[in-house]
């Protein structure tokens, strides 16, 4: 029986936290002083210089070891732990749900814009009659 494990691609895990950052890989490129096609050839890398690594890591605002011990598991848990413990430790008063009616804040909002909207009408309406 083998037990293997998945390689550490440190290229597909820098790909994950810059797009978990909302990241383009021109902007990464940018900042690198390189070409977008470089990133796309290093996040196809399973290694990466680590020269290279820290200035990634610089930019992305993580350590070097946060990229190489990114795990996306481990972030999907973390959050479901931390909202789960936050239901159990809060007791049971807590309210998860809106305490106001989503819609009326749409109607308020309309009816605001609809007055503003009014009141352009009638100051270009009295404009256009001052001349």
């Amino acid at each position: 029986m083998s037990t293997l494990t998945k390689p550490n691609h440190i290229g597909r895990k820098i790909s994950r936290i810059r797009e978990l950052q909302d990241m383009k890989q021109e902007a990464l490129a940018y900042a690198l002083g390189v070409s977008q096609q470089s990133i796309s050839i290093m996040e196809n890398s399973e290694t990466i210089d680590d020269e290279k690594l820290q200035a990634i890591a610089k930019i992305l605002g993580v350590s070097a070891e946060a990229i190489k011990n990114f795990s996306e598991e481990a972030i999907l848990n973390n959050i479901q732990n931390n909202y789960e413990g936050s239901v159990i430790n809060a007791g049971p008063t807590v309210n998860h749900q809106c305490s106001f009616n989503p819609l009326d804040k749409v109607v308020e909002l309309y009816e605001r814009l609809v007055l503003a909207e009014k009141e352009k009408v009638e100051y270009l309406e009295k404009l256009l009659k001052g001349k």
